[in-house]
């Protein structure tokens, strides 16, 4: 029997990094989508709906896969703090973070266009930040690419010098709760 196919619906390399850990075999095909990012909206309902459009554009085109989508933000004072547009946006970001807990919330999204199967989950975490002197901050970003990351930073990159402490999934914070995607996948029968 022909083991069904799963696309991943991202150009990330962390989320592909993260579902090859899990062992099933997968391709990637970036979904062409302009996702959600308006900083006030609630950040439950922008991950779910980015995380479905890119798994759905996906979809469409590749009936018979399952293709899996997600999305991230970081969410500080009732703002979503999106990937920085540059390095000034990210130092203001880092700021923001300093000594205090904010909340990364993941939408996690499958869609197989054959049998509309459509399976949606979000996860949320909380991560606590040192006090972040502005030498920290420099240090973290000549030592990490923080452009291409949700509120500026990557606890798995040099997280020792910015991160006290988190509470909940790890891998949500990188930008792919791992244990939330596992179920799913399992559910989907690509997973035993």
């Amino acid at each position: 029997m022909l083991r069904p196919r799963l696309i991943l619906a991202s150009a990330s390399p962390r989320r592909r990094e993260l579902l090859a850990q899990l062992g099933v075999p997968f391709e990637v095909i970036t979904a062409e989508v302009t996702e959600h990012e308006e900083p006030s909206t609630d950040p439950r309902v922008m991950v779910a709906h980015n995380a479905a459009l890119k798994a759905a554009w996906v979809a469409a085109r590749h009936p018979e896969a399952f293709v899996l989508g997600a999305d991230t933000t970081v969410f500080l004072d009732g703002v979503a703090l999106n990937k920085p547009c540059d390095l000034a946006e990210a130092r203001a970001m880092l700021r923001r973070l300093s000594g205090r807990t904010h909340t990364v919330f993941t939408g996690v999204a499958v869609r197989r266009a054959a049998g509309r199967l459509a399976v949606d989950e979000g996860v949320a975490s909380e991560v606590t930040f040192k006090a972040l002197s502005p030498e920290v901050i420099e240090e973290y970003l000549a030592a990490v690419h923080t452009l291409d990351k949700a509120g500026g930073y990557a606890i798995q990159e040099r997280g020792d010098l910015i991160v006290a402490g988190f509470r909940g999934s790890r891998t949500n914070i990188v930008g792919l709760p791992l244990e939330t995607t596992k179920q799913i996948l399992t559910r989907c029968g690509l997973l035993a």
